[in-house]
């Protein structure tokens, strides 16, 4: 998924807007935030609501394009939670974009339980 990403954004960017793409992996890791030991987490998300915050922040300035994946269900150490993509002209343009999406989606988008 990461790599067609890649390939769609280079593909129909224009090549003067588009001078970084900033990648995240999200991945259930084997302890909590506090260090106790997990065997995975259940994840729920609102995809109505993801549309809608990737379609918010993809009009910010130096933006060429955002895509955003997030996995559901009981997920185990290792599966991936999330994807994001960020894809922009400058990394000054990118990254306080790509941060505050990336904030987002676990705030305001996902529900998680640890299990």
């Amino acid at each position: 998924m990461i790599s067609r990403w890649i390939n769609e954004v280079k593909k129909s960017a224009d090549p003067e807007e588009l001078g970084m793409i900033l990648m995240h992996n999200g991945v259930v890791r084997g302890t909590s935030k506090y260090g106790d030991a997990v065997q995975g987490m259940k994840l729920h998300f609102d995809e109505d609501k993801l549309i809608t915050l990737v379609n918010k922040y993809k009009k910010n300035e130096g933006i060429v394009d955002i895509k955003a994946w997030v996995n559901s269900g009981e997920l185990h150490v290792g599966d991936d939670i999330m994807y994001l993509m960020v894809a922009g002209r400058f990394r000054t343009d990118i990254l306080p974009t790509f941060e505050l999406v990336l904030s987002a989606i676990k705030k305001e988008i996902v529900t998680e339980q640890e299990i």
